[in-house]
């Protein structure tokens, strides 16, 4: 792990350690650069994975997925291109392959009914991030990933645009779409989420 950088979670800690075996097995120096690469974009991709998903959990187990599948696929990746970009392209390739998956599936009843609990009273900051972070799991995918990987993520909107595949207009229309829907949700709940002035 990098200096400044939030603890992984065990489970992409083991599979690192894996890669470092590998690697010191097959002897590839190249290869601990492309290790490098995986390291530096790992905040970014988990980021990116918990705007898609709705738990920690499978965010981490879509990480984990994407690292194996970067690794697998090292030698596709064109040196001096974007690394972040690339990886975040197989992240989310896997995620619409896993909504694919999912819908020919049955859906957990006991899921859907946890997901409906409610936080205690004195937690009242919690349920107002919760809050919002429900509001942005309801838009609409491209929104979601355009806001949050300019917002969050520090994107710029050519950069976003080019991990997106669209036009750099596009981003800033579903941002600003994003944004709107936001603000009125927040104004119109106001005072359920225990912000006044809004």
């Amino acid at each position: 792990m990098l200096s400044g950088q939030t603890p992984l979670p065990d489970r992409l800690t083991i599979l690192l350690d894996r890669i470092d075996a590998a690697l010191a097995a097959a002897g590839e120096r190249l290869a601990t650069g492309f290790r490098d690469e995986l390291i530096r974009a790992l905040p970014a991709l988990r980021t990116f994975a918990m705007s898609l998903c709705a738990s920690a959990a499978r965010a981490d187990d879509l990480v984990q997925e994407t690292l194996v599948r970067a690794w697998a696929n090292r030698e596709r990746f064109i040196p001096g291109t974007n690394f972040t970009a690339w990886t975040f392209t197989i992240l989310r390739n896997q995620f619409y392959s896993e909504m694919r998956k999912a819908r020919r599936e049955v859906e957990d009843a006991e899921s859907t009914h946890a997901a409906g609990l409610t936080a205690a009273p004195d937690q009242e900051h919690v349920v107002a991030l919760g809050s919002v972070m429900n509001l942005i799991g309801t838009l609409p995918l491209p929104q979601r990933q355009a806001l949050l990987l300019v917002g969050a993520e520090g994107f710029t909107y050519e950069e976003a645009a080019a991990q997106l595949g669209c036009q750099v207009g596009t981003v800033k229309s579903r941002i600003s779409r994003a944004r709107s829907f936001l603000v009125a949700s927040l104004a119109q709940d106001a005072s359920s989420l225990g912000f006044a002035g809004l």
